[in-house]
């Protein structure tokens, strides 16, 4: 047999030689457990005298629960008065939603009324000094003229296209534009005075069905030409070295072979910016932001094709 005897000991509380422990810290019995401490019972339900406990089953609410029988909250209503919630906010109604589609077609229409009024401006241009012959043989004995609307368009293509501030920041680039529109239209017009006025409208009207038909193909097509910015600007380059030496080279072949490859490039850049400017599916988009860049670049692709028609024109005819 074991020589264990149990010990008689006290409860800390009913210890006559111990006190509890100073600051009202929670006494200890003597197996180290804590003495739990008392949690405040639910009121009594009405009707229930205090200290009872409710019979078993019976329903107890929390203490914070509104009184039995209180309908439920009102309906929530409108700043009219009206019922419903808020349909006129725009972050909880889908009729007020600013979805990507929606803010992408708000840009794609802006985009086109600004690219109207550029081509426009630019055919009246070239219009008064293609057929007002005043004006036609003034700008043919004033090569200035040329000289200083091209120094005008290259700073304000550069301001455009390294200044974000500038293109995003209205009004300064609807100024900034418009300058550039009325610079790029007074070189055209000055260029399209020494060609005669036949080839000047037959090369505005194959570049307006070419770039009608580019604009349409490019909006229904599969082909993501989006890819292809880096190609197309070594193309650029490559263009631009043949356009060097192909001014050292005389004939005519040399000239329409130039002309018809930079109409072709530039014919693959329309519809590489309208691929940009429509966003959706295509990999790469323009920011709804960046309405003045997308105009700006829809509108060389034009002009530029309308240049190298009219030379292939001109050259053909000589």
């Amino acid at each position: 047999m074991s020589a264990w005897q149990p010990q008689p000991g006290y409860y800390p509380d009913q210890d006559p030689n111990k006190q509890a422990p100073p600051g009202g810290a929670t006494p200890f019995y003597p197996g180290g457990y804590p003495q739990q401490p008392s949690y405040p019972a639910y009121p009594p339900p009405s009707g229930q005298p205090s200290g009872v406990p409710p019979p078993y089953g019976a329903f107890v609410p929390p203490p914070n629960a509104p009184p039995f029988g209180q309908g439920p909250p009102p309906p929530q209503t409108n700043m009219y008065g009206g019922p419903g919630s808020y349909p006129e906010d725009p972050l909880q109604d889908s009729a007020f939603s600013f979805s990507d589609q929606s803010i992408r077609r708000g840009f794609i229409r802006k985009v086109y009324l600004i690219l109207m009024g550029q081509l426009l401006v630019t055919t009246a241009i070239i219009a008064i000094f293609t057929f007002h012959t005043p004006t036609n043989r003034y700008v043919r004995g004033n090569i200035g003229i040329f000289y200083a609307a091209m120094a005008v368009m290259i700073v304000c293509l550069i301001c455009m296209a390294c200044c974000s501030s500038v293109r995003r920041k209205a009004p300064t680039n609807i100024i900034f534009l418009g300058i550039f529109t009325l610079a790029e239209s007074f070189m055209l017009g000055t260029a399209a005075a020494s060609f005669k006025s036949e080839e000047v409208v037959m090369a505005a009207g194959i570049t307006a069905i070419v770039c009608f038909s580019l604009t349409i193909f490019a909006l229904q097509t599969k082909w993501d030409f989006t890819v292809l910015g880096g190609a197309l600007f070594v193309a650029v380059i490559v263009l631009f070295v043949f356009g060097i030496i192909v001014a050292f080279i005389p004939g005519k072949a040399a000239q329409i072979a130039y002309a018809s490859v930079g109409a072709l490039l530039f014919s693959v850049y329309l519809i590489y910016d309208t691929q940009m400017m429509m966003g959706g599916k295509h990999k790469y988009s323009i920011s709804p932001e960046e309405y003045i860049f997308a105009a700006l670049n829809l509108y060389l692709d034009i002009i530029n094709i309308f240049i190298y028609i009219l030379s292939i024109i001109g050259a053909s005819r000589d």
